[in-house]
């Protein structure tokens, strides 16, 4: 029985509110991960737009930021460390470059930015991996050559491993201007032929279909990344995209069902989107205390010691 090794980490907000933690917060929230078996976190971006998670030179001069008065950054790789578990940093998301199709603006600062976090970081314990955040759906020519040109330039920098968590152009996301199964395998056939040799890990979203597709998505995924040589991984959302306002945490029953079809797929690894948000017991969010809850006790009903936080 496999279960969450691995969470992002969004305090760099974009859909969902901020919880105004403290120090203290988040290191109560690293207990409560490392209590039920979370060893790896991935920070989901490090920027976006004006917003970073530390006084970054390099984004202050090109992209006119807001000042940061705690610096994220050493703070998740500090938790990360004292709890024993890897971390991947996330790149920077113009939210303007790459969105407009300016795609070399966006790896020329990518560049830049990572040089700046390897010299102020790269010698930290807990780095472990990069994550890139631009997320794609379908084939992208321009966005595959930000990943196969970051990767490279990440390589050199500090050879990791790269992850990335595309998202599937579903029904549930995209309504009417969805794409079919069989256009989706395709397309993701033509990336996959691209990214293989530059990307390590690939950790589809798992929310934007139907339960009933489900298990026909984890399988092709599963399948290509075998045939490219890819780790497959999948990113089981905690956070429910079926009720009508952005977003409460999932029911539990959702998201067992989740983890265990993607068992069957025979996924490698489960992460989330997001603990912290959605399924902590120190969440703004009630009933994610009940998912964390429930979560817990499915896991020692598993056979799992999960020590009390």
């Amino acid at each position: 029985m496999i279960k969450l090794k691995g969470t992002f980490l969004d305090e760099i907000t974009h859909d969902i509110p901020s919880q105004n933690w403290t120090r203290e917060d988040w290191v109560k929230d690293f207990d409560a991960m490392k209590a039920v078996g979370i060893d790896t976190v991935i920070l989901i971006r490090a920027g976006y737009k004006q917003h970073t998670v530390f006084n970054s030179d390099v984004l202050s001069k090109n992209m006119n930021t807001y000042p940061v008065y705690h610096d994220l950054l050493d703070l998740f790789l500090e938790q990360a460390e004292r709890c024993d578990m890897d971390f991947f940093f996330g790149l920077y998301d113009s939210g303007k470059y790459w969105v407009n199709k300016e795609y070399q603006k966006e790896i020329e600062l990518n560049k830049e930015y990572c040089d700046e976090v390897i010299q102020k970081y790269g010698d930290r314990k807990a780095f472990k991996g990069w994550y890139i955040s631009h997320e794609i759906g379908r084939y992208e020519k321009g966005v595959l050559d930000v990943y196969e040109e970051m990767s490279v330039h990440l390589k050199k920098l500090k050879d990791q491993p790269i992850l990335i968590s595309p998202y599937v152009h579903g029904v549930k996301q995209f309504a009417v201007d969805a794409i079919s199964f069989e256009q989706h395998t395709k397309e993701w056939r033509e990336i996959f032929e691209h990214i293989a040799g530059h990307i390590d890990i690939v950790a589809f979203q798992d929310g934007q279909v139907g339960f009933d597709e489900l298990k026909d998505y984890l399988e092709v995924h599963k399948a290509l990344a075998d045939e490219f040589g890819l780790e497959c991984w999948s990113n089981v959302e905690s956070f429910d995209r079926d009720m009508p306002i952005k977003f409460p945490p999932l029911p539990f029953k959702n998201l067992r069902y989740k983890m265990e079809l993607a068992e069957k797929a025979g996924v490698e690894n489960l992460i989330t989107f997001e603990f912290s948000h959605f399924m902590s017991p120190n969440s703004m969010y009630l009933s994610a205390h009940g998912l964390y809850k429930q979560y817990c006790d499915w896991l020692k009903d598993q056979g799992f010691d999960i020590p009390s936080v």
